[in-house]
């Protein structure tokens, strides 16, 4: 039986992109290693005849693009979200190399659509982009000069991803228990923070960073559906208890 084409379950998604040049660049780059699904998180300008001219053959790729308002969107339905940054943060989620990374996007790209999330040209992405990710992915570049062009971080990535789905990594089976959506993940965020909210446990006049540090521990167990499902259950038991 042939094997199923996972890379279409992949998502490369710009984030506030300022230069269309860089668009059609990474859309070339996908196309070279066989990723087709461009995610477009408010560009400065797009469509541009500049992208079309730097995408060279790949302009399918940028006619098919999802252009999204928010992050939220284009995320939604994937059941995990990797950031490419260079640096660690502070309070980071677990940071793995380009060729981790993809073997780990590979191993549940199966359950479900899976996102590699690039940030903007001068500054990357922002701390609360990385708060919606669940892994954290960074080029092994030069220390003393980590700095990247776009479209090279793109081709990198989508390299790795291409050499992890041809060479079949020997990966962990994948789990018999759905994945939980992004959206599964992001309602559960909000209801706890509710129910923490209600029963005193967090001030929202000073709310610290009680959910930057949450959402790294849930980051780290990757809880699936069923036990989201179970989480928010709870959940619901102590709002139904503190009302009485």
């Amino acid at each position: 039986m042939k094997k199923p084409n996972v890379l279409n379950n992949i998502r490369i998604v710009l984030s506030h992109t300022s230069h269309p040049g860089n668009i059609g660049a990474a859309a070339r780059a996908m196309k070279t290693m066989g990723l087709e699904r461009l995610y477009l998180v408010n560009p400065k300008v797009f469509p541009d005849p500049v992208a079309d001219a730097r995408a060279a053959g790949a302009a399918d790729v940028l006619e098919n693009a999802r252009v999204c308002a928010t992050l939220d969107e284009a995320l939604a339905g994937t059941v995990l979200a990797v950031a490419v940054t260079a640096r660690r943060r502070d309070l980071s989620h677990e940071m793995l190399s380009a060729h981790q990374a993809a073997s780990r996007m590979l191993a549940l790209a199966p359950q479900g659509e899976v996102a590699l999330l690039f940030g903007t040209e001068m500054s990357g992405l922002s701390n609360a982009e990385l708060d919606k990710c669940q892994l954290l992915a960074t080029i092994p570049a030069n220390p003393e000069f980590t700095s990247l062009n776009l479209a090279s971080a793109v081709q990198t990535l989508s390299y790795e991803l291409r050499m992890a789905f041809l060479e079949d990594a020997e990966v962990p089976a994948a789990k018999a228990m759905e994945a939980a959506s992004f959206e599964d993940v992001e309602r559960f965020y909000q209801h706890l923070e509710r129910t923490m909210v209600d029963t005193g446990f967090l001030d929202p006049a000073c709310p610290g960073r009680l959910m930057q540090r949450l959402r790294r521990l849930f980051a780290r167990a990757r809880p699936e559906k069923e036990e989201v499902s179970i989480l928010r259950g709870i959940l619901t038991s102590v709002e139904k208890f503190t009302n009485k």
